[in-house]
């Protein structure tokens, strides 16, 4: 009888070792500390002139509201009134937004209108990320009078 030889199959060994592994993470830490600071920046930079297109387009808006109603609306009214039309005006044809809804600027909080303006017919402005007057780059005042 002839004997069968059993065939040993080698397994070979697939997968990273842990020095691969430690090399790849490293390289990966070391391009999101390079790039990682300028995305972030660009990213700032998006949301201030989001909000200076935000203004202009409220801005626009409000003269739309003017040319109807005569008048821009009162602060008591602020924004809702280019939506919802205020009890106390007569020839309103809103609303004025596409999207009938009031935005929100680009750090999630509301705008802020005035109307009679210290700076103008109105005053429409966002605080920035910081949400304090003044500041610089992301942080500055965007305002609808400069």
């Amino acid at each position: 009888m002839k004997r069968l030889g059993i065939k040993r199959l080698r397994i070979k060994n697939s997968g990273f070792t842990l020095l691969e592994l430690l090399v790849v993470l490293g390289i990966i830490a070391m391009l999101a500390g390079v790039v990682g600071p300028q995305v972030m920046k660009h990213m700032g930079a998006s949301k201030t002139k989001t909000a200076i297109v935000q203004i202009a387009d409220l801005s626009a808006a409000l003269d739309m509201y003017k040319l109807d109603v005569g008048r821009y609306p009162t602060t008591e009214h602020g924004l809702q009134a280019l939506i919802e039309k205020p009890n106390d005006v007569d020839r309103w044809n809103g609303p004025y937004l596409r999207k009938n809804r009031i935005p929100l600027d680009p750090w999630q909080q509301p705008y802020f209108y005035k109307s009679p303006g210290e700076h103008g017919r109105f005053d429409l402005y966002t605080l920035g990320a910081d949400q304090k007057e003044g500041g610089d780059g992301e942080d500055q005042d965007i305002v609808s009078w400069e």
